[in-house]
Protein backbone atom coordinates (compact mmCIF):
# COMPACT_ATOMS: atom_id res chain seq x y z
CA UNK A 1 0.00 0.00 0.00
CA UNK A 2 1.22 3.49 -1.25
CA UNK A 3 2.11 5.36 2.12
CA UNK A 4 0.32 9.02 2.35
CA UNK A 5 2.12 12.15 1.85
CA UNK A 6 2.52 12.86 5.21
CA UNK A 7 3.03 16.72 6.01
CA UNK A 8 3.65 18.01 2.47
CA UNK A 9 0.21 19.38 2.71
CA UNK A 10 0.69 21.07 5.88
CA UNK A 11 4.22 22.49 4.27
CA UNK A 12 2.53 23.71 0.81
CA UNK A 13 -0.20 26.04 2.83
CA UNK A 14 3.70 27.89 4.58
CA UNK A 15 4.99 30.76 2.86
CA UNK A 16 7.52 28.69 1.34
CA UNK A 17 4.66 26.47 0.06
CA UNK A 18 2.94 28.96 -1.22
CA UNK A 19 5.51 30.20 -3.13
CA UNK A 20 6.39 26.94 -4.96
CA UNK A 21 2.48 26.65 -5.53
CA UNK A 22 2.14 30.07 -7.38
CA UNK A 23 4.56 28.77 -9.73
CA UNK A 24 3.28 26.01 -10.42
CA UNK A 25 -0.27 26.16 -10.55
CA UNK A 26 0.81 29.00 -13.85
CA UNK A 27 2.78 26.61 -15.31
CA UNK A 28 -0.10 24.14 -15.05
CA UNK A 29 -2.54 26.15 -16.25
CA UNK A 30 -0.49 27.13 -19.24
CA UNK A 31 0.35 23.34 -20.25
CA UNK A 32 -3.02 21.67 -19.69
CA UNK A 33 -4.96 24.36 -21.34
CA UNK A 34 -3.71 23.33 -24.78
CA UNK A 35 -4.31 19.09 -24.12
CA UNK A 36 -7.31 18.04 -25.36
CA UNK A 37 -8.88 14.52 -25.03
CA UNK A 38 -12.07 13.73 -22.55
CA UNK A 39 -10.41 12.46 -19.03
CA UNK A 40 -7.73 13.90 -16.99
CA UNK A 41 -6.55 12.45 -13.84
CA UNK A 42 -4.37 14.74 -11.18
CA UNK A 43 -3.02 11.94 -8.57
CA UNK A 44 -2.26 13.60 -5.15
CA UNK A 45 -1.60 16.74 -3.55
CA UNK A 46 -5.32 18.61 -3.48
CA UNK A 47 -3.96 21.60 -2.42
CA UNK A 48 -2.64 22.30 -5.96
CA UNK A 49 -5.20 22.50 -8.60
CA UNK A 50 -3.46 20.81 -11.40
CA UNK A 51 -6.50 20.52 -13.24
CA UNK A 52 -8.34 24.16 -12.88
CA UNK A 53 -7.46 24.99 -16.78
CA UNK A 54 -7.93 21.80 -18.05
CA UNK A 55 -10.86 21.60 -20.81
CA UNK A 56 -11.52 17.81 -20.39
CA UNK A 57 -15.12 17.08 -19.49
CA UNK A 58 -14.20 14.56 -17.15
CA UNK A 59 -11.66 15.18 -14.49
CA UNK A 60 -10.64 13.56 -11.68
CA UNK A 61 -8.39 14.06 -8.53
CA UNK A 62 -6.96 10.99 -6.51
CA UNK A 63 -5.55 11.04 -3.03
CA UNK A 64 -4.64 8.40 -0.79
CA UNK A 65 -6.09 10.81 2.53
CA UNK A 66 -9.36 10.68 3.74
CA UNK A 67 -8.90 14.96 4.12
CA UNK A 68 -10.87 17.08 2.12
CA UNK A 69 -12.61 14.43 0.04
CA UNK A 70 -14.85 16.06 -2.87
CA UNK A 71 -17.22 14.46 -4.99
CA UNK A 72 -14.94 14.26 -7.97
CA UNK A 73 -12.29 12.76 -5.66
CA UNK A 74 -10.84 8.95 -5.64
CA UNK A 75 -10.03 7.34 -2.71
CA UNK A 76 -6.95 5.12 -4.24
CA UNK A 77 -4.03 3.05 -3.88
CA UNK A 78 -1.70 5.08 -6.38
CA UNK A 79 0.74 1.87 -7.17
CA UNK A 80 -2.49 -0.04 -8.57
CA UNK A 81 -5.28 2.84 -10.37
CA UNK A 82 -8.45 1.70 -10.62
CA UNK A 83 -8.83 3.05 -14.63
CA UNK A 84 -8.76 0.72 -17.67
CA UNK A 85 -5.81 0.71 -19.49
CA UNK A 86 -5.44 3.20 -22.24
CA UNK A 87 -8.32 5.12 -21.04
CA UNK A 88 -7.06 8.51 -19.63
CA UNK A 89 -5.75 11.44 -22.02
CA UNK A 90 -3.80 13.36 -19.48
CA UNK A 91 -2.31 12.41 -15.59
CA UNK A 92 -0.72 15.13 -13.56
CA UNK A 93 1.87 14.23 -10.92
CA UNK A 94 2.61 17.21 -8.58
CA UNK A 95 5.22 16.04 -6.20
CA UNK A 96 3.69 12.48 -6.12
CA UNK A 97 7.18 10.36 -6.44
CA UNK A 98 9.24 11.66 -4.19
CA UNK A 99 7.28 10.86 -1.68
CA UNK A 100 5.90 7.81 -2.92
CA UNK A 101 7.18 4.27 -1.55
CA UNK A 102 7.45 2.82 -5.10
CA UNK A 103 7.46 5.66 -7.96
CA UNK A 104 8.65 3.40 -10.44
CA UNK A 105 5.04 1.09 -9.96
CA UNK A 106 3.59 4.12 -9.91
CA UNK A 107 4.65 5.31 -12.95
CA UNK A 108 3.88 1.95 -14.46
CA UNK A 109 0.95 2.22 -13.65
CA UNK A 110 0.58 5.73 -15.19
CA UNK A 111 1.76 4.49 -18.61
CA UNK A 112 -0.51 1.94 -18.65
CA UNK A 113 -3.80 3.78 -18.13
CA UNK A 114 -2.38 6.39 -20.55
CA UNK A 115 -3.91 6.38 -24.19
CA UNK A 116 -1.38 6.39 -26.90
CA UNK A 117 0.05 9.85 -27.50
CA UNK A 118 -1.24 10.83 -24.31
CA UNK A 119 0.31 13.42 -21.60
CA UNK A 120 1.80 13.18 -18.41
CA UNK A 121 3.26 16.41 -16.74
CA UNK A 122 5.32 16.05 -13.55
CA UNK A 123 6.39 18.19 -10.82
CA UNK A 124 9.26 17.95 -8.07
CA UNK A 125 12.02 19.62 -6.09
CA UNK A 126 15.36 19.62 -7.80
CA UNK A 127 18.30 17.88 -6.05
CA UNK A 128 20.18 19.86 -8.04
CA UNK A 129 19.51 23.15 -5.90
CA UNK A 130 19.50 25.37 -2.83
CA UNK A 131 16.43 23.96 -1.86
CA UNK A 132 17.89 20.41 -2.41
CA UNK A 133 21.46 21.34 -0.37
CA UNK A 134 19.23 22.63 2.08
CA UNK A 135 17.38 19.87 2.33
CA UNK A 136 20.70 16.91 2.37
CA UNK A 137 21.73 19.44 5.39
CA UNK A 138 18.84 18.31 7.06
CA UNK A 139 18.82 14.91 6.85
CA UNK A 140 22.37 15.26 8.72
CA UNK A 141 21.69 17.82 11.26
CA UNK A 142 17.99 16.80 11.77
CA UNK A 143 16.63 20.10 11.15
CA UNK A 144 14.71 19.86 7.94
CA UNK A 145 13.32 22.64 5.71
CA UNK A 146 10.87 19.95 3.66
CA UNK A 147 9.27 17.24 4.79
CA UNK A 148 11.70 14.41 5.46
CA UNK A 149 10.06 11.68 3.69
CA UNK A 150 10.59 12.88 0.66
CA UNK A 151 13.49 11.56 -1.54
CA UNK A 152 14.24 14.06 -4.28
CA UNK A 153 14.69 12.79 -7.97
CA UNK A 154 16.77 14.97 -9.97
CA UNK A 155 15.70 16.00 -13.76
CA UNK A 156 17.90 13.76 -15.29
CA UNK A 157 17.18 10.85 -13.86
CA UNK A 158 12.95 11.39 -14.28
CA UNK A 159 13.96 11.83 -17.47
CA UNK A 160 15.60 8.17 -17.89
CA UNK A 161 12.99 6.64 -16.32
CA UNK A 162 10.43 7.69 -18.65
CA UNK A 163 12.47 6.94 -21.53
CA UNK A 164 12.14 3.27 -20.38
CA UNK A 165 8.43 3.40 -20.54
CA UNK A 166 8.79 4.79 -24.12
CA UNK A 167 7.64 8.28 -22.97
CA UNK A 168 8.82 11.36 -25.65
CA UNK A 169 10.05 13.76 -22.70
CA UNK A 170 9.90 17.40 -23.61
CA UNK A 171 11.99 19.98 -22.48
CA UNK A 172 12.06 20.42 -18.82
CA UNK A 173 10.80 23.87 -17.04
CA UNK A 174 12.49 24.99 -13.94
CA UNK A 175 11.54 27.51 -11.66
CA UNK A 176 11.96 28.94 -8.09
CA UNK A 177 15.09 30.34 -7.92
CA UNK A 178 14.82 31.98 -4.43
CA UNK A 179 16.70 30.76 -1.29
CA UNK A 180 15.37 28.21 1.11
CA UNK A 181 13.89 31.01 3.34
CA UNK A 182 10.93 30.29 4.96
CA UNK A 183 9.46 33.91 5.54
CA UNK A 184 7.27 36.00 3.35
CA UNK A 185 9.20 38.45 3.66
CA UNK A 186 12.55 37.42 2.51
CA UNK A 187 10.92 35.39 0.22
CA UNK A 188 9.36 38.58 -1.30
CA UNK A 189 13.16 40.40 -1.21
CA UNK A 190 14.63 37.97 -3.02
CA UNK A 191 11.96 38.02 -6.54
CA UNK A 192 14.34 39.66 -8.38
CA UNK A 193 15.85 35.68 -8.24
CA UNK A 194 13.78 35.06 -10.56
CA UNK A 195 14.63 36.31 -13.73
CA UNK A 196 18.15 36.37 -13.51
CA UNK A 197 18.11 32.25 -11.88
CA UNK A 198 15.73 31.84 -15.65
CA UNK A 199 18.38 33.53 -17.51
CA UNK A 200 21.70 32.47 -16.11
CA UNK A 201 21.12 29.12 -14.03
CA UNK A 202 17.98 28.10 -15.38
CA UNK A 203 18.88 24.34 -14.44
CA UNK A 204 19.40 25.63 -10.55
CA UNK A 205 15.61 26.00 -9.99
CA UNK A 206 14.12 24.15 -6.75
CA UNK A 207 11.79 22.54 -8.73
CA UNK A 208 11.24 21.80 -12.49
CA UNK A 209 7.89 20.82 -13.94
CA UNK A 210 8.33 17.99 -16.80
CA UNK A 211 6.30 17.10 -19.99
CA UNK A 212 6.00 13.37 -21.40
CA UNK A 213 4.13 12.09 -24.56
CA UNK A 214 3.41 8.09 -24.74
CA UNK A 215 4.39 6.76 -27.80
CA UNK A 216 3.59 3.30 -29.07
CA UNK A 217 6.07 1.64 -31.42
CA UNK A 218 4.55 0.66 -34.69
CA UNK A 219 1.76 3.09 -34.42
CA UNK A 220 1.28 5.83 -37.19
CA UNK A 221 -1.52 8.45 -37.53
CA UNK A 222 -2.68 8.06 -40.36
CA UNK A 223 -5.52 9.94 -42.40
CA UNK A 224 -8.78 8.89 -44.78
CA UNK A 225 -7.91 4.88 -46.69
CA UNK A 226 -8.43 5.92 -50.25
CA UNK A 227 -8.45 3.05 -52.21
CA UNK A 228 -7.42 2.89 -55.63
CA UNK A 229 -10.53 1.36 -58.33
CA UNK A 230 -8.97 -1.26 -60.40
CA UNK A 231 -10.55 -1.77 -63.75
CA UNK A 232 -9.98 -4.81 -65.90
CA UNK A 233 -7.19 -4.28 -68.77
CA UNK A 234 -8.39 -3.36 -72.51
CA UNK A 235 -12.29 -2.89 -70.90
CA UNK A 236 -12.93 0.81 -72.45
CA UNK A 237 -14.53 3.18 -69.44
CA UNK A 238 -16.67 5.54 -70.43
CA UNK A 239 -16.43 9.44 -69.23
CA UNK A 240 -18.42 11.01 -67.04
CA UNK A 241 -20.67 13.73 -67.97
CA UNK A 242 -19.87 17.19 -66.22
CA UNK A 243 -22.84 18.40 -65.86
CA UNK A 244 -24.28 15.23 -64.46
CA UNK A 245 -25.90 15.16 -60.82
CA UNK A 246 -24.14 12.17 -59.68
CA UNK A 247 -21.23 11.57 -57.59
CA UNK A 248 -21.17 7.76 -58.65
CA UNK A 249 -18.38 5.97 -60.78
CA UNK A 250 -19.97 3.82 -63.46
CA UNK A 251 -20.14 -0.20 -62.80
CA UNK A 252 -17.52 -2.32 -64.48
Amino acid sequence: MNHPIIDLGTWLAQPAGSYIRAWEQAQLDQLTADIFGYNALQIGQPQIAALAASRMPNKWLATTSMQNIATSTLLIDFAELPFASQSIDLVVLPHVLEFAAEPHQVLREVERILIPEGRLIISGFSRTSLWGARQLAGRITGHHFLPKQGEFISAPRMRDWLKLLNMEVMPTQFGCYAPPFQTELWLQRCGFMEHLGARWWPYLGSVYMMQAIKRVKGMHLIGPAWKAQRFPRGRALPVTNKTSKSNKFPAK
